[in-house]
């Protein structure tokens, strides 16, 4: 393995993206947008209802009599009020962070093969002096490494925007939970390594960036609504279960990966420029 080759694609690859502004303004926007204003925005909503907003969640005691025995000690002690915060923050906003490591991951990738295409520069690059596995995993490291250190980057964040924004409601320091800390480091990174596996297969194939950031929206949003509706459930019952499922998702994600690397020929995207 050549790692020097490698790193050397996967700076190229780093510049070019951050130099475009198309690309780097969305990687940076839209992150701070959920971590910082949408979701502890939400918070901060709940403080300035008050009692209105307490009065109108009687319902929610007896939601909770419904949810899994593992997860009632964790909303124990607290009112209404301080329930719904702790609801939307921790368990509702898990399904929206993982939009973090996808939309990094997919515009990073749609630019992959699909902007060397569209800049004529993907020949130079398929007559380099590396092996089709060196190529692909320079390929795969450039969108993967931005995407985890939005993704960490932004749980440190949004711990740091959560307990502001929901602390005169909560009068504490609640999050993280030990649920979000698996998530954060376990989960989020296998969700972005199997996004970026099916952008490089359809980056690949794509003629333009435009033509294959249209087509990351195929990825995002089934990965999205089944990891969303997975992660909602195995949240509310123990760390080991979202621990669990980011085990399911790496297994997935090296059986895709082991198919991707037989699969990949740099003679079949030569001929498709």
């Amino acid at each position: 393995m050549n790692w020097d080759a490698v790193q050397a694609i996967v700076r190229k690859d780093l510049k070019v993206v951050f130099q475009n502004k198309g690309v780097s303004i969305p990687l940076i926007v839209a992150p701070l947008f959920i971590l910082v204003v949408l979701l502890p925005g939400s918070a901060v909503l709940m403080n300035k209802l008050g009692d209105m907003v307490t009065s109108g969640l009687a319902w929610l005691d007896k939601a909770l009599e419904l949810m899994p025995v593992g997860s009632q000690p964790a909303l124990a002690g607290y009112d209404a009020t301080q329930r719904f915060v702790v609801l939307i923050l921790v368990y509702g906003a898990a399904a929206m962070y993982l939009l973090l490591p996808l939309m990094v991951v997919t515009t990073i990738a749609a630019d992959s093969f699909a902007g060397e295409k569209e800049r004529k520069t993907l020949e130079a690059l398929l007559y380099t002096p590396t092996t089709d596995w060196e190529l692909l995993l320079g390929k795969l490291l450039s969108a993967l490494l931005p995407a985890l250190g939005i993704t960490w980057g932004g749980f440190l964040v949004y711990a740091v925007m959560a307990n502001l924004s929901a602390w005169p409601v909560m009068g504490r320091v609640f999050f993280p939970t030990t649920e979000w800390v698996i998530l954060a480091v376990w989960v989020a990174p296998a969700v972005a390594a199997l996004g970026l596996g099916a952008m490089v297969l359809i980056s690949s194939r794509a003629r333009t960036f435009q033509s294959a950031n249209q087509l990351s929206a195929l990825v995002i949003l089934p990965i999205l609504m089944l990891g969303g509706a997975g992660l909602m459930g195995v949240m509310f019952i123990s760390a080991w279960m979202v621990a669990l499922l980011g085990l399911v998702l790496w297994a997935i994600n090296g059986a895709l990966l082991c198919l991707g690397r037989r699969g990949f020929r740099r003679s079949k995207l030569a001929l498709e420029m």
